[in-house]
């Protein structure tokens, strides 16, 4: 399995698409992550929030630069360390460990002013010396260049003990948004042997770990605000029905992330409540085009001609999610709404294959995985519906394993997912620029190459949302996507928990302003 994939998915939005050119602000409503449940009141102080979150205790990781393929490891990484930035809402990059930051005219080199009375766990303060090592740290690793694209280890330095200097291999106007991704800081020199105990600098420290389990206490002098909660234990759960029964037997307060087929389960509870964080998880089909059976754009076009997209996410998602129109990004203030939305005409899909010459003799491969709820549903609905245009359709499920190590970044069509949202150029750099590691479906535009370096290279906000409106159109056109729908993201939780957060992506594990009615 790809781990750095997985990563990806787990940690969620890593870019933005709101041009930070200086400065940065709070969401709308006050805190970075936003958040809502239950009802109002002023906070109340003390109590444990139980959390059940997924993972596979084989997979379990203590390491803050290690690979978190469990969503679990995650969450309490992220409770323990702090990130330079976090997801806002209004604008979707917030201040955390950095408390401001500033471009050059170029956008090349950013710098990064630390947050007064910053400490470690153990009181030592943070200083920029510690955010370069563990920069640095993160640079290094096999998902270091994903992580921290265009920024050399080098380039990475102290300016006093206050501030961080980043400097771009080219104009990056969206480079503070790379900083919400895994730019946990540990303190300069911790050998890696000593990584899992090394002290952070979040809102809660570890009291205890085990097997994936944990404890984390409330820490009282963090910088970044008043913490409610006087500890949270994290509890991981290997399948979502697991931890929704776990729920409604009041064993945890909190299903993290646990899905539709939950929600239907806890409607009508009463003492159950249900968090949505709309648009949450995008789950197309990949379709190659560097070769293969669907290369010609006419075939593509054909197949999301013959998808019936309404029916996908009412029988799908079961309702928990939206329509989407074939552009990744549907959450970011820049996405393309005037684009044409793309309906049910099988007419059309039939004349378009016939005039590319598309076999329709054969029996095509969709391979896919049940990783998620409903991937391979979708597969198999797909197949159903694509068959009244005349292609044919084998579904083929892999044990996850298989399908990451076999498929996906090789198959002809495939089904995949992505936790993140908020950005258009997210989707852009990772999986649709020529060069990118992750280019799911061998998709090679040199038109798309260009519109997304003149993008990101651009100060002036009209100009950008003109460049990111022309590389939105190019994808919309002939990428190798066939994004049917976006799915909700969904939390359960029971009634006295309050104050989750309703951010997509990353914005979930940010749990610090949360607290119980009880």
């Amino acid at each position: 399995m790809d781990l750095t994939r997985r990563q990806l998915l787990w940690a969620g939005g890593a870019l933005g698409a709101t041009a930070l050119l200086a400065g940065c602000a709070d969401s709308d409503d006050g805190r970075p992550g936003g958040s809502a449940t239950g009802g109002s009141g002023k906070p109340r102080k003390g109590g444990t929030l139980r959390v059940g979150a997924l993972g596979r205790a084989g997979a379990v990781t203590r390491d803050p630069h290690g690979t978190q393929a469990n969503e679990s490891d995650y969450l309490i990484l992220s409770l323990i360390y702090d990130t330079l930035t976090v997801p806002g809402r209004t604008p979707n990059t917030a201040p955390r460990l950095a408390a401001r930051w500033t471009p050059s005219a170029d956008l090349k080199t950013w710098r990064f002013t630390l947050a007064k009375g910053a400490t470690f766990h153990d009181g030592s303060p943070v200083t920029a010396k510690d955010v370069v090592f563990s920069l640095r740290r993160l640079r290094a690793t096999p998902a270091g260049a994903s992580r921290l694209p265009g920024i050399q280890a080098r380039n990475i330095t102290a300016e006093g003990t206050g501030t961080v200097v980043l400097v771009s291999d080219y104009a990056n106007a969206e480079l503070p948004q790379l900083t919400r991704l895994t730019t946990f800081v540990v303190p300069d020199g911790t050998a890696d042997k000593d990584m899992a105990e090394a002290p952070g600098t979040g809102p809660f420290t570890l009291d205890w770990f085990r097997g994936g389990n944990a404890r984390l206490v409330r820490n009282d002098r963090w910088y970044g605000g008043e913490v409610h909660l006087d500890a949270i234990e994290v509890k991981i759960f290997e399948s979502p029905q697991a931890m929704a029964s776990a729920l409604l037997a009041g064993q945890i307060d909190l299903a993290s992330n646990v899905g539709a087929v939950a929600a239907r389960t806890a409607k009508g509870r009463g003492d159950i409540q249900t968090v949505r964080r709309p648009n949450d998880m995008a789950m197309p089909l990949v379709l190659r085009t560097a070769d293969g059976p669907f290369a010609d754009p006419k075939v593509r076009e054909a197949l999301r001609l013959a998808v019936d997209r309404e029916a996908m996410v009412k029988q799908v998602l079961s309702g928990y999610g939206s329509v989407a129109n074939d552009v990744l990004g549907t959450g970011d203030p820049a996405y393309a709404k005037d684009l044409p939305q793309r309906t049910r005409d099988l007419a059309r899909a039939r004349k378009l294959l016939k005039e590319a010459g598309f076999d329709t003799s054969k029996t095509y491969e969709l391979r896919t995985t049940e990783d998620i709820s409903g991937l391979a549903e979708s597969a198999t609905l797909f197949a159903s519906q694509v068959r009244e245009a005349g292609v044919k359709i084998k579904v083929v499920k892999q044990e996850s394993a298989v399908f990451w190590d076999k498929t996906w970044l090789k198959a002809d069509l495939y089904t995949t997912y992505w936790g993140t949202n908020d950005s258009v150029v997210f989707f852009a750099s990772k999986t649709m620029v020529s060069d990118s590691a992750q280019n799911e479906a061998g998709f090679k535009d040199r038109a798309f190459d260009a519109a997304y370096r003149k993008a990101i290279g651009t100060a002036d906000a009209t100009e950008r949302a003109r460049l990111l409106k022309e590389l939105q159109r190019i994808e919309y056109e002939r990428s190798g996507y066939l994004l049917w729908g976006m799915a909700d993201g969904i939390d359960l939780a029971g009634s006295a928990v309050r104050g989750l957060p309703t951010l997509p992506g990353y914005g979930r594990v940010q749990l610090e302003q949360a607290w119980l009615a009880r």
